[in-house]
């Protein structure tokens, strides 16, 4: 087992990506945090049958005092934190002349805010402990380029990128490795939102848009949130303790650097 007795936090662990990273995080022997703002509960029965090595915690990323417990009940459940896959993330489009405050906020809030400050109290929690420890943040292509109908959460996962590399430079001297993942169109629920709002702003039949981006995949599909699991748990073991600083593309081939 890969991760056998590390203690790892999850955000955004409900469904789709961050889901999948948890249970090939519990197959691989880690004790998990799955963090999301749906029922504790019905967080914890997903995982029951993978193992019992999970704490489910209901929290919001955007509040200080939600952070804090967050650390605070893993480590006094697990007794430390070696993983941070930071992946809640939320997504909007529309036309730029469109675009608002309220959007932009709780776009910045969730995916920018919440990201960078989960991750500076998790990496206190990693300098205390003194045996470094490994920071994964979920961006996209989207952070690498501009487009017309996707403003503000392009702007969102380039900050993630730009965050990870400032981060890895400031947290090297601690043995604190800090990447990145950047999906290209992974087939989660999300995906059927952004479908309906490209219908909605492109003027098409609901679908359309989902299929085309698939096909345009050089591999020629969609991904699926098991396509991202391999590179999270690459990055979250000894086999990456080289890298840092870097985000990896998971996306069939649609973005080439």
């Amino acid at each position: 087992m890969r991760l056998k007795e590390k203690v790892a936090i999850i955000t955004g662990a409900a469904s789709g990506i961050g889901e999948a990273v948890a249970r090939r995080y519990l197959e691989e022997g880690a004790r998990v945090v799955v963090v999301d703002v749906k029922d504790e509960q019905d967080m914890a029965q997903r995982f029951a049958d993978v193992s019992a090595h999970v704490l489910a915690l209901k929290a919001d990323v955007t509040r200080r005092d939600d952070i804090e417990r967050i650390v605070a009940r893993t480590v006094e459940r697990f007794g430390g934190i070696d993983i941070l896959f930071n992946n809640a993330a939320l997504f909007d489009m529309r036309p730029i002349l469109d675009e608002s405050w309220d959007v932009y906020d709780r776009l910045f809030a969730v995916n920018v805010k919440g990201m960078f400050f989960l991750m500076q109290a998790v990496a206190k929690r990693m300098v205390e402990q003194g045996r470094g420890g490994k920071v994964i943040n979920m961006s996209s292509q989207a952070g690498r380029r501009g487009e017309a109908l996707v403003s503000h959460y392009c702007a969102t996962k380039a900050a993630v990128i730009s965050y990870t590399q400032s981060a890895a430079l400031a947290l090297a001297k601690e043995r604190i490795n800090v990447n990145g993942i950047a999906p290209g169109v992974v087939d989660t629920p999300m995906w059927n939102e952004v479908d309906a709002l490209f219908a909605r702003y492109e003027n098409r039949p609901l679908g359309e848009k989902k299929r085309l981006v698939g096909e345009e995949v050089p591999l020629g599909r969609m991904g699926s949130p098991a396509d991202l699991t391999g590179a999270a748990l690459f990055l979250a073991s000894s086999d990456a303790d080289y890298i840092t600083a870097q985000t990896i593309n998971v996306d069939g081939g649609n973005w080439m650097s």
